[in-house]
């Protein structure tokens, strides 16, 4: 993920927040409040953020202040073109369709749910997809959508045989490859020439 993309994300996920102070708050049920301190503005600037709609505010959960806050936290850390940009790309969402939109946000929320360990991982592993090459790029592209047209078992056994290879040694994939070459034989390479 760029620093641009996670800046909308930043900005997007700020704006659904900010969102939710001209909205009734709805109940959440997640059991756990966050402290006080982390839902109650610290300054002049996060106070007059909660003035804006002061019943709006008043309805929202701890949680849902603290996410708030959070979010705006994040917006003043930004560069002025940081949030031009943030600003660009949220103009961007909210002209897509709502099944689009909907999808994004489920997007949003699987990233919020990941540890920041795996967050970390998937930022390195789009950085090294970006300076690919364009070809090889492409190539990812299409398996991964081929991946994606397979039936949810066909996934989920691509998936497993993944974790088994991931966790193999360089010989037993080496051996592995060699009988995989034996049952298919129209993938394996020609068979060099003797003179």
């Amino acid at each position: 993920m760029t620093r641009r993309t996670l800046s909308a994300s930043i900005v997007l996920a700020a704006a659904i927040a900010l969102g939710a102070l001209t909205q009734p708050a709805r109940a959440q049920s997640s059991g756990q409040e966050p402290p006080m301190a982390a839902s109650e503005p610290q300054n002049a600037a996060e106070r007059a953020l909660a003035t804006q709609h002061p019943d709006a505010w008043g309805k929202l959960t701890l949680e849902q202040r603290a996410r708030v806050l959070q979010n705006y936290r994040q917006w003043q850390q930004m560069t002025p073109a940081e949030q031009g940009a943030a600003r660009q790309n949220f103009q961007q969402f909210r002209s897509l369709p709502p099944e689009e939109r909907q999808q994004v946000l489920q997007g949003l929320r699987r990233w919020r749910q990941l540890s920041p360990a795996r967050r970390e991982q998937l930022r390195q592993a789009y950085a090294h997809f970006r300076q690919l090459p364009p070809e090889q790029r492409e190539k990812v592209f299409q398996r991964y959508q081929q991946f994606q047209r397979l039936q949810p078992a066909e996934r989920q056994h691509m998936l497993e045989n993944y974790h088994r290879w991931q966790q193999m040694t360089p010989e037993q994939r080496k051996a592995a490859r060699i009988r995989w070459r034996q049952f298919h034989p129209k993938h394996a390479p020609p068979p060099t020439k003797l003179p």
